[in-house]
């Protein structure tokens, strides 16, 4: 129990950018994951007229495991690939809104070393759960310096569900702190988090890997990086391990489908770790992102050629 109460808290590293609005005080907007939408407010539409193709980086659900996509950043970014925008669930959100905001991979790694525990565990007696998101709502917020989704520096898209319908929502306005908060709460541990009258829990839940979602708002490319934890590493042993190997069962399957419309796929080497605040064992989960994402380097510069070399053909015959 302990083990898995703590991997929950690593779903938490914060993000950066202007000042503009107040921690906790602005409402996020609802968005659809169309690219209808994603025009009108993030001006994606423009990347139909870009020379060059659209990439898109998904950061996927997977708790304590979250700290191998800051090495799969660092790696991308070593051999200058740069997404041109962003979608995370879960885990993913909180590391996704740090990149999005403009911090650099060496600083993303420093505020996953520095983070305690207590910088975002915040207890709440309630029916719906014992943990209160608005500490991890305050923490990204200023990590990011309350930069709203709107004016990240990388467009960012972040996947919750919406728990009354099941319904899988994409937030890419206002309050990006409230987003990943609504984004990591994992249900009967989080006490949902309410925006505009209706209550959000763990993206996770309906898009563990949303590679789907970057390819309807218009990604040429999509690498997704999948952390979640696979059901044959899994303790089955106990009443414990049998629970977690329900949702890895469920979300693995769930994965498959997203994963369909995804060009690259990173699998970091990780299995579960008993100690993961130990900056020891976040220094090896943040190593696995980043080897994982070395060996696809090559074939990442291979399909960025190939479709450059389609729009460039294209050009010519128009």
């Amino acid at each position: 129990m302990k083990k898995w109460f703590l991997s929950v808290f690593i779903c938490l590293v914060g993000c950066q950018s202007n000042p503009t609005i107040p921690a906790s005080s602005t409402i996020v907007e609802e968005r659809h994951q169309t690219l209808k939408d994603a025009q009108s407010h993030l001006e994606l539409g423009k990347f139909s007229q870009r020379k060059h193709p659209v990439v898109a980086l998904v950061l996927g659900s997977g708790g304590a495991r979250g700290y191998a996509h800051i090495g799969a950043i660092q790696a991308l970014e070593q051999n200058g690939i740069h997404p041109d925008f962003i979608v995370g669930t879960s885990a993913g959100s909180i590391v996704g809104a740090l990149y999005a905001s403009g911090k650099t991979p060496n600083a993303i790694r420093q505020i996953a070393l520095d983070m305690k525990v207590q910088d975002v565990r915040g207890f709440k007696l309630n029916k719906q759960g014992f943990l209160d998101g608005e500490k991890i709502e305050d923490f990204v917020n200023k990590q990011i310096h309350h930069t709203p989704l709107q004016n990240m520096k990388i467009p960012l898209y972040i996947v919750a569900t919406e728990l009354k319908t099941g319904k899988k929502t994409i937030f890419n306005y206002g309050n990006t702190g409230q987003a990943v908060r609504a984004s990591v709460a994992i249900p009967s541990m989080f006490v949902p988090t309410l925006i505009n009258q209706k209550e959000y829990v763990d993206g996770g839940l309906v898009s563990p890997v949303p590679a789907d979602v970057a390819k309807s708002l218009g990604a040429d490319i999509v690498i997704a990086v999948d952390i979640l934890a696979q059901p044959q590493y899994t303790e089955t042993t106990n009443m414990w391990g049998m629970f977690n190997q329900n949702i890895n069962i469920m979300q693995h399957q769930m994965s498959q489908v997203e994963l369909q419309q995804a060009d690259v796929i990173i699998r970091p080497d990780i299995r579960e770790k008993a100690h993961i605040f130990e900056v020891k064992e976040r220094n090896i989960t943040m190593m696995a992102g980043l080897l994982a994402t070395q060996t696809q380097i090559t074939k990442i510069k291979q399909l960025i050629e190939s479709k450059q070399q389609q729009l460039s053909d294209r050009v010519k015959e128009s």
